[in-house]
């Protein structure tokens, strides 16, 4: 949804709730995009340590190591 700025002045909390539902929130002037409305809980999610616990498994072939070939590329020396 496109505001113009004196639409964004006068429904500021209104354009917080739409952009926190998830809704693009465009700020124009002139018919010109300048900004959009994003809410910072989504660009840095909280990660807990361990909330993977059991659920990735590891054969033994992960420790094993690069055959020749991989370990060249992987290096920078391959095609």
């Amino acid at each position: 949804m496109i505001f113009t700025v004196s639409q964004a002045k006068t429904q500021l909390s209104k354009l917080i709730d739409l952009a926190l539902a998830g809704e693009e929130v465009v700020i124009a002037s002139r018919g010109k995009p300048l900004v959009k409305l994003i809410p910072v809980a989504s660009a840095a999610r909280k990660r807990a340590f361990g909330s993977m616990k059991g659920q990735i498994y590891l054969t033994d072939a992960f420790f094993e190591p690069l055959p020749d070939d991989e370990l060249a590329l992987w290096n920078g020396d391959g095609d």
